[in-house]
Parts: C-alpha cells; sequence; structure tokens
C-alpha cells in the first residue's frame, strides 16, 4: 500500500490539470498513489486523466456525474488506500519537495498532521505574496490546535487575523478521516478541518510555501453565484450541527452572530459580482431583503464587528446605518472603474 493518498477533484481543468499531476508524480517522495476524480467535466478533462494513468502506475482515476467538489473528494476518501490524505485542486500545483518536507516533519516530531504555508500565483503566472502556515512553524498540543485553528474557524471569521480553511495545506491521517465527509459546495474546507482538527491530537508546522494556489478568474468564487443565499444557509446549519456534536458552541462568544456577518459581507459582495444582470433598482431591493433575512438580522443586532480591513468596516458600517443607497452606489461606481 502506498504511504500517502493524493487527491485531486477535477472539473473543467483542462488547461492545468498536467501542470498539477506532473508536480504530484514528480515529488521527490514517490510512494504515493494519485486519485484523480473526474466530476463529469464537460470538456477533455476526464480523457486527461485517463490519459495520465496510461502512463504512471501510481494513478487512479474516477468518473462521476457532476456533483460538486465534496462530491469528488468524498468518493476518492473511500478509495483512497495510504496512511496519509493530501488534497490539490487541479488548477494548482504543488512544489517538488512538498510531500517528502511534510512527512518528515510529521514523523520526526510524532505529529499526526502537518501543514505548510501556500504561495498565491496570479492568472499570469506571476507568483504573489505567501500565506504563512495557520500556526507559526512549530508542534502543537491538541489543546493548542483547538484554540488556534478550530476556534479561530468558528468564531473568527471577520478580523484581519481570520484564517483561510484551506484543507490543501495539509497532510493528514487517514484514520482520523474514517467518518467525515465533506458537506456542500462552498466554505467545505472550513467545515472538514473543524471536523478533523476536534480529533487530531498533534500538528506540526514548516514556514515553507510549498503550496501553489492559482488565482483562477474563472473561478465560482469570482463571478455571481445566483444560490448563495441557500448555499450560505446549508452551510450554517451544518456549522451549528458541528458545533454541537462537537461540543464546540461554548467555546466562542457571538461565533453564530460572527459567522452570520462573515456571511453578510460575502452575499452585498456578491450582489454586485461580475454577471449579475441586475440593475441598480434591483441591487438596492435585494441589499433591503438581505438584511432581513432572520440569521442576517440577528448579526446585525447583535454585534458591532470590528478589526476588519478598510473595505468591509465601510461596508458592514453603511449597513448598520442602513445606508443602502449609498452602498450600491459605492459599488456600482467600484465596479465601473474596474471595466474601464
Amino acid at each position: 500500500m502506498p504511504t500517502i493518498s493524493v487527491i485531486v477533484p477535477v472539473y473543467r481543468a483542462e488547461a492545468f490539470l498536467k501542470t498539477c499531476t506532473d508536480s504530484i508524480l514528480c515529488q521527490t517522495y514517490h510512494d504515493l498513489e494519485l486519485l484523480l476524480v473526474d466530476d463529469g467535466s464537460p470538456d477533455r478533462s476526464g480523457a486527461l486523466c485517463d490519459e495520465i494513468a496510461a502512463g504512471d502506475s501510481r494513478v487512479r482515476v474516477f468518473h462521476q456525474e457532476n456533483g460538486g467538489v465534496s462530491a469528488a473528494r468524498n468518493l476518492a476518501l473511500g478509495k483512497a488506500s495510504g496512511d496519509y490524505v493530501y488534497f490539490v485542486d487541479s488548477d494548482d500545483w504543488i512544489a517538488p519537495n512538498t510531500l517528502e518536507t511534510l512527512l518528515s516533519a510529521l514523523r520526526s516530531s510524532g505529529a499526526d498532521t502537518a501543514g505548510c504555508g501556500v504561495r498565491y500565483v496570479d492568472q499570469n503566472n506571476v507568483e504573489g505574496a505567501a500565506e504563512p502556515p495557520i500556526l507559526p512553524a512549530g508542534v502543537y498540543s491538541h489543546e493548542e490546535i483547538m484554540a488556534g485553528t478550530v476556534d479561530r474557524l468558528l468564531g473568527d471569521r471577520l478580523s484581519r487575523n481570520a484564517v483561510n480553511g484551506y484543507v490543501v495545506r495539509f497532510l493528514f491521517t487517514r484514520s482520523l478521516l474514517v467518518g467525515m465527509s465533506f458537506q456542500g459546495a462552498y466554505l467545505e474546507d472550513e467545515l472538514f478541518l473543524m471536523e478533523y482538527f476536534c480529533r487530531a491530537q498533534k500538528l506540526v508546522t514548516v514556514d515553507a510555501p510549498l503550496y501553489y494556489y492559482y488565482w483562477n478568474p474563472s473561478s465560482a468564487t469570482h463571478h455571481y453565484m445566483p444560490g448563495y443565499l441557500d448555499t450560505f444557509r446549508a452551510f450554517f446549519a451544518a456549522k451549528e450541527a458541528l458545533a454541537d456534536r462537537c461540543g464546540l458552541a461554548g467555546r466562542v462568544l457571538q461565533w453564530r452572530e460572527n459567522t452570520c456577518w462573515a456571511g453578510l459581507l460575502i452575499a452585498v459582495s456578491n450582489e454586485f459580482a461580475p454577471g449579475n444582470g441586475h440593475t441598480a433598482a434591483q441591487q438596492l431591493r435585494n441589499l433591503k431583503g438581505l438584511v432581513q433575512e432572520p440569521e442576517f438580522a440577528r448579526a446585525i443586532a447583535g454585534l458591532v464587528p470590528a478589526g476588519m480591513g478598510r473595505n468591509k468596516q465601510i461596508v458592514a458600517d453603511l449597513l448598520r446605518g442602513r445606508h443602502y443607497f449609498l452602498l450600491t452606489l459605492l459599488y456600482r461606481i467600484k465596479n465601473r472603474n474596474k471595466n474601464k
């Protein structure tokens, strides 16, 4: 059996997939299997997966009808045979020594999980800033993990210090994943990490930005999402259920309000995202409707957000002051200037 199972969900990845898989199959650590899940991709991604598998016996391919990234990852988790699991998105890639570095750190420290930093790359393949690991380089106990990751993912989704809940920056112990699955189509990584780190006993992190995160302008998160409100409701219900199941509800005060404020700010941004054909009048009506949604209304009434970046703070202050027309005007001016 391989030591590490690398899981890559594949959808509309024809332009990126070979770069991604080459970075995995050319790792300095060779004892791995690569599980590619073609999620009903309408381009040549599925055929490309088969071609890649034909050239390397470590590659296994699974084809399924389109079910989203969570369904694709869950299928692969059920097929994985390695002692450890590592996730890579199909438009990203990893440094040649990623798996060797993480596995060595994990084994030498006696940890069950290893994490690294992330390097962002723009659509012109220009490398940008590096994001450090979720906790500074070191070794962390269970309670330190809870305080440094779970509590922040639970109740700090607004501040400048809010962490990105990317699963792709971690090497996981597969036995700890038994009974776990990804849920939903948005923010699925956050819930997965929270549940996993409630189980993990020791985390080791390294400073190196070993994961290369490609800023894909065609990604769903950069365009208008018509069903975002329903998606957020499902996410919030799942987060409440997870908090109850893992006994997290009392760890962070006002985590519900904090989470809903974050969801509201995304909902507002989504209303003005590229691909939304609403008129200014429709957008104004929709803003007024958003703040009347029960979860968002409770958040506005119960929490005054602070410590955010300048732009988010302006939006939050305008929402609290009910300056919906001004907010609509500012967003439309911003978008007009972007398109010049």
